[in-house]
């Protein structure tokens, strides 16, 4: 399983060079995991960037995916996550979900930097 950050979803939607280095890391659409904190996350983006319809088709992609809501489980896990490596709550809870996943998570967001399972795409610049 591979759970794809709001931040790789963005880079790779827009085809930027980053997006680009993303596309290598896209599973199979069987093995995608999806944190309904990144579906809100993208929602919000693709409605105000590219529009509702183009949201709407994103969105039904990732339901097709395996959808992963917060559980208290989770939660509790992002708490600990927001207090050990100090990442704001959404990051917290879509770390928490991969590895409650045992899932690799692709992210262009530095904050993530050095965290265990974690695949950092550097932002190309230019």
């Amino acid at each position: 399983m591979v759970l794809i950050d709001t931040s790789a979803w963005v880079e790779w939607l827009i085809g930027s060079a980053t997006g680009e280095k993303v596309e290598v890391h896209l599973p199979e659409q069987s093995d995608w995991l999806v944190p309904t904190m990144v579906q809100l996350e993208l929602a919000k983006w693709l409605t105000r960037e590219v529009g509702e319809d183009k949201a709407d088709q994103v969105i039904a992609f990732t339901q097709v995916c395996h959808v992963v809501a917060l559980t208290t489980e989770i939660a509790l896990a992002a708490a600990d996550t927001c207090r050990e490596h100090r990442l704001a709550t959404a990051d917290a809870i879509i770390f928490a979900t991969a590895r409650a996943h045992d899932a690799k998570l692709v992210t262009c967001d530095g904050h993530f930097q050095g965290l265990p399972g974690v695949t950092l795409i550097e932002k190309v610049r230019g």
